[in-house]
């Protein structure tokens, strides 16, 4: 990996920038999981609210 210093205007993207470079898989894993949950929620809601209509 290279020591440049790279500016995220995005502080989302910073803080992944940060969990990559320290080399934190297994936070950024559970953090994913947790987003991809949260999809599957939402788009279960979504589903059964069309099924009713």
């Amino acid at each position: 990996m290279s020591n440049d210093v790279q500016h995220y205007s995005d502080p989302q993207d910073a803080a992944l920038a940060l969990i990559l470079a320290n080399n934190r898989g297994d936070e950024l894993t559970d953090i994913l999981v947790a987003a991809l949950e949260d999809a599957f929620r939402i788009l279960d809601e979504e589903w059964v609210s069309q099924a009713m209509h």
